[in-house]
C-alpha cells in the first residue's frame, strides 16, 4: 500500500467509527499524508445567542481535520493540545472548510495548522493542534 493509499484507508477507517463528525454532517473532502481537508455545513442547531455559528462547532471542525491529517499514516495519534483564534463569523447555511496541514512531526510529536475557510476562501478561523502518537494503528 503506497502512503496516498495508507492515508486515505486511515481516514476511512476513523470515520467509520466517528460518530461525533458524522452526527454533525462533516464530510472528509481530501485526505493525503500529513493533510486532510473537511467540510460542515453550518445548520441552525449550531447558531449561538448572536444568530452566528458557535465558536465551538468551528473548534470541532478544526480538530477533526487535524486528527485525519495526524492519523493518515495509520498510527493512532492523539491531540496533545490546540488552540484557535476567530477571525470572521460563519453564518448559517455557509459551507466551511477546514484544511489541516503538518507543520512538524518528529518521533511521537507533531504540530499541525488548520486553516477554517468559507467555499469563497475567506478565512474564519486559524488553529494550531500538538498531536501525540499513542500505541496501536487506526486500521
Amino acid at each position: 500500500m503506497n502512503s496516498q493509499e495508507l492515508a486515505s484507508a486511515s481516514a476511512a477507517a476513523l470515520y467509520e467509527r466517528d460518530t461525533a463528525a458524522r452526527s454533525l454532517g462533516i464530510r472528509v473532502e481530501e485526505v493525503a499524508p500529513g493533510r486532510a481537508s473537511l467540510s460542515m455545513t453550518v445548520v441552525d442547531t449550531m447558531a449561538n445567542g448572536h444568530g452566528i455559528c458557535h465558536g465551538g462547532y468551528i473548534f470541532t471542525l478544526a480538530d477533526t481535520a487535524f486528527a485525519y491529517a495526524c492519523n493518515s499514516r495509520n498510527a493512532s495519534t492523539v491531540a496533545a493540545g490546540a488552540r484557535i483564534d476567530f477571525l470572521a463569523p460563519a453564518r448559517l447555511g455557509e459551507r466551511l472548510l477546514a484544511t489541516a496541514s503538518e507543520v512538524s512531526l518528529r518521533g511521537r510529536n507533531g504540530v499541525y495548522d488548520v486553516v477554517v475557510s468559507r467555499e469563497d476562501g475567506e478565512r474564519l478561523a486559524l488553529f494550531r493542534g500538538n498531536s501525540f502518537r499513542i500505541e496501536g494503528s487506526v486500521f
